[in-house]
């Protein structure tokens, strides 16, 4: 039997990239998913290839819409038993010299959106026992030149992850978050020329001598997967670090 079987999965930021792939591997593994996006041309494509069970798109910087959003997801699935948190963006500038207006704005998808659509999930997962899976970065877990506000939101993520496992283990809700390191994602291309610029090094190179490759969305997805599952029945409050040993390194 698949391992997610019967779920019903709901997944933000799911037009393209990481978020794709883990919409796509859920449907793969068994699962009913709803695809939702900003780009509602993404997010109609995307359910179109993967044979979603429909889409419910949301801009998380809106909470009216995420609750919309999620009542609709719901509606589509009968329920709700997973929802992946994997809407995001970055800023790359020295953090000083970002503006206020776009700090604003990174926290407002990555931590405020996560925020918000755990709390209009929340009380569909306490009828199904479900869980959430949020997207974080080893950008949360240490930091790096040019990304510093990225770096603040995802280490918020992890401890909304932590926090809110700790307050909904007794209605049978479980909370995780997966790290990334850098993966092939149009994310990470748009970073590659300032990240050049302020090492004076070949990006190729660094990601060679750090974390052997790029990840690959697929090689996130598992780990999504793997979490939304019953075989992680008994993890949650927990992050996951996906990057070839780049946290782990000290040269």
């Amino acid at each position: 039997m698949p391992e997610l079987d019967g779920k019903r999965v709901f997944v933000t930021g799911s037009g393209a990239g990481i978020g794709k792939a883990i919409a796509a591997l859920c449907t793969e593994r068994g699962a009913r998913v709803v695809v939702s996006d900003r780009n509602a041309e993404a997010a109609k494509q995307t359910a179109g290839e993967i044979g979603a069970a429909g889409v419910a798109n949301c801009d998380v910087t809106d909470e009216a819409q995420v609750q919309s959003a999620v009542a609709r997801a719901a509606e589509l699935l009968g329920g709700l038993d997973v929802l992946v948190n994997n809407a995001g963006i970055e800023v790359s500038s020295p953090l000083l010299q970002q503006s206020t207006e776009s700090f604003d704005k990174i926290f407002g998808v990555n931590v405020r959106g996560t925020f918000v659509a755990m709390k209009a999930a929340t009380p569909y997962l306490m009828e199904s026992k479900g869980n959430i899976v949020n997207m974080s970065s080893v950008a949360g877990l240490g930091g790096s030149p040019l990304l510093g506000s990225y770096c603040a939101t995802k280490a918020a993520v992890v401890q909304l992850t932590r926090v809110a496992a700790v307050e909904m283990r007794a209605a049978g809700i479980r909370v995780n978050a997966v790290c990334p390191g850098f993966a092939d994602t149009a994310m990470v291309e748009r970073l590659v020329p300032d990240f050049e610029a302020v090492t004076q090094a070949p990006f190729g190179d660094l990601v060679a001598a750090k974390q052997g490759r790029l990840g690959t969305p697929r090689d996130i997805a598992e780990v999504v997967v793997f979490l939304a599952s019953d075989r992680a029945s008994w993890v949650t409050g927990s992050h996951y670090v996906l990057d070839g040993g780049l946290s782990a390194s000290l040269v």
